[in-house]
């Protein structure tokens, strides 16, 4: 998968982390952490270094112009946290709802950044 595509599920799955989360708190629902919230941290936390990594390297080579390490880093760690928070009711509402959308601004300012880059080379 190239970085674009990885920025572009981890965008899509930010938003399916807002409808669940949306979903946990109207159905009252406690989700069981082996069977459903440990298999898909796992799954999504390889997926978030990969792009974190990809990302990086993107950045380094091609310099764009909106987006730096520090942006990456902060995103990364932000889903990392909020992919999890997502299952749980509890979770403060106001700041997990930012931290998504904070995640979203910064993948599609990357993505952006990607298309414009990618556009410039034909």
């Amino acid at each position: 998968m190239t970085v674009r595509e990885l920025s572009s599920v981890l965008y899509d799955e930010c938003g399916k982390c807002l409808d669940r989360f949306y979903d946990m708190r109207e159905r009252d629902a406690v989700p069981d952490f082996y069977e459903d919230v440990k298999p898909y941290a796992d799954y999504w936390h390889d997926f978030i270094n990969e792009w974190q990594k990809e990302s990086l390297l993107y950045i380094q080579q091609e310099r764009p112009k909106y987006v730096h390490k520090p942006q990456i880093d902060t995103a990364a760690e932000g889903m990392a946290q909020f992919f999890v928070q997502s299952f749980y009711k509890e979770t403060s509402k106001k700041r997990f709802v930012q931290s998504i959308q904070s995640a979203q601004y910064t993948l599609q300012t990357f993505i952006n950044a990607i298309d414009e880059r990618a556009g410039s080379h034909d």
